[in-house]
């Protein structure tokens, strides 16, 4: 029997946009000593969450709640927002690849910077929309041309992440809002927040939820370490979210899941604490590579982008280097943005198993 695939499923590549640590320790048969290469959360999510998932473990025979309605009120509240406001999905990834799936058909125009964060392309290529990029400025992604973009192929999604996903940087308030306010009203601004957290709510950009094509996505995967139960959520206008409800998987987001973010929420003093390790971390991180010879960019992520000083084939010479030594990293892909190599902040015994690899890897390359 032939599989009769989509052509849309036979033009995709074969690639995935993220290789995982756990295929890097199979394909070398053994475990990685610090894993510095996700962004994850090193620090954990909070005793509080991990007790309310004890308790709540031996219920796991029953679905999540479908509307997620505990953990919308617990948002609702902390952002003083109306309920009808938020959507929430398996991750940032699960609500971009539903965001595609409602904006985007085959030959639709879609405006990224080149460098940013893969998963989105992998979503858009799945729908058969068309991929246009605009070159970082000096490691920020332009905003300018990026406007100018959207406007000339009008396109239908425009997708920025602020803070920056792979290079760390942010964009003020002041610019962020001036942006928004140019955005094609026919252009939907895919505005990914996953560090959202890591800056002071007061330099964000204001959520004016009558903007009818701006949605934004957070997470619990970074500042709350809660990576591996994928919960994510939009901001946006009503009209917007009740869109999401018509595709979006009904049963994506598990219990546990639900419960642990709702309880994250509740704990602001374990975020203050994780924040704190985070920033000296960053600064341990700068100061371990620093002492090799290496500079890195201010970065208001949980990351460090550290330049290696050569050219994206040096930066990967050294990023296979450190992975030989158990050291799980990542690198972005395309020039000039390779040159530079991406640690998460990790324990201080983490930064020591980094320093000794970068004193052994550093005599030989």
């Amino acid at each position: 029997m032939k599989l009769s695939f989509t052509k849309i499923a036979y033009d995709l590549p074969e690639t995935v946009p993220f290789v995982g640590p756990e295929s890097q320790e199979r394909e070398n048969s053994f475990s990685f000593y610090a894993r510095l290469g996700a962004n994850e959360s090193v620090f954990g999510p909070s005793k509080m969450v991990i007790d309310a998932i004890k308790a709540q473990a031996d219920e796991v025979w029953q679905y999540g709640d479908p509307e997620s309605f505990d953990l919308v009120q617990k948002l609702s509240e902390f952002y003083s927002l109306p309920r009808d406001n938020f959507i929430i999905g398996e991750g940032i990834d699960g609500l971009l690849g539903n965001l595609v799936r409602l904006f985007i058909e085959p030959g639709d125009e879609v405006v990224s910077s080149l460098g940013a964060y893969p998963t989105f392309k992998y979503h858009v290529d799945g729908f058969g929309g068309k991929m246009s990029f605009v070159p970082y400025r000096n490691y920020f992604e332009d905003l300018d041309a990026l406007l100018i973009a959207a406007k000339k192929r009008k396109a239908k999604i425009l997708y920025l992440s602020n803070p920056d996903n792979p290079m760390g940087t942010f964009h003020p308030k002041n610019h962020m809002e001036d942006f928004i306010n140019k955005i094609p009203d026919d252009t939907i601004l895919c505005l990914d927040e996953a560090y959202a957290d890591f800056v002071d709510k007061n330099e964000l950009a204001s959520i004016d939820l009558e903007k009818k094509n701006v949605i934004r996505f957070r997470t619990f995967s970074k500042a709350y370490g809660l990576a591996g139960l994928r919960v994510g959520y939009g901001i946006g206008n009503k009209k917007m979210v009740k869109a999401f409800n018509k595709v979006r998987n009904h049963f994506g987001v598990n219990k546990l899941g639900q419960i642990a973010a709702k309880v994250a929420l509740e704990d602001k003093d374990h975020l203050k604490a994780v924040l704190k390790k985070v920033d000296q971390s960053k600064k341990d991180i700068a100061a371990v590579f620093q002492r090799f010879g290496f500079t890195s960019l201010s970065s208001r992520t949980n990351f460090v982008p550290v330049n290696s000083g050569g050219d994206g084939k040096f930066a990967a010479k050294l990023m296979r280097s450190l992975i030989q030594e158990k050291i799980f990293v990542r690198m972005p892909s395309v020039s000039p943005l390779n040159s530079f190599l991406r640690i998460t902040a990790g324990t201080s015994d983490d930064l020591t198993v980094l320093d000794n690899a970068l004193n052994k890897i550093i005599k030989k390359i």
